[in-house]
């Protein structure tokens, strides 16, 4: 699935089943509160922080899709086409840092 089957998918399941978008602060609210998730099993996980017995069996894939699910829904509700957005970036990327990262002396 491409990014824009996944805008698709998601305005469908809204439709379906959610009856209509939050507005963009409580998605942005909710965007933030699923970054702090990932957030918390990143550091906890992989980082220093030891990991608590409750956040254990919590599922990292799960909490990014809940991070995507989001931003598509800030995608559609602001009209935002993201699969051209995130093309167009990834071509300024490339551009700008092919040799930047390649010169890196801390990536060797």
């Amino acid at each position: 699935m491409n990014i824009s089957n996944a805008q698709e998918a998601v305005d469908h399941w809204i439709k379906e089943h959610g009856v209509r978008y939050f507005n963009e602060l409580t998605n942005m609210a909710q965007l933030t509160e699923e970054v702090g998730e990932v957030a918390r099993i990143i550091a906890r996980r992989y980082g220093e922080q030891s990991e608590k017995e409750s956040d254990k069996n919590k599922d990292l894939g799960e909490e990014l899709a809940d991070v995507l699910f989001v931003v598509l829904c800030l995608a559609n509700q602001t009209g935002v086409n993201l699969q051209e957005a995130f093309d167009k970036k990834l071509d300024i990327k490339t551009q700008r840092d092919h040799d930047r990262h390649h010169n890196n002396p801390k990536l060797s």
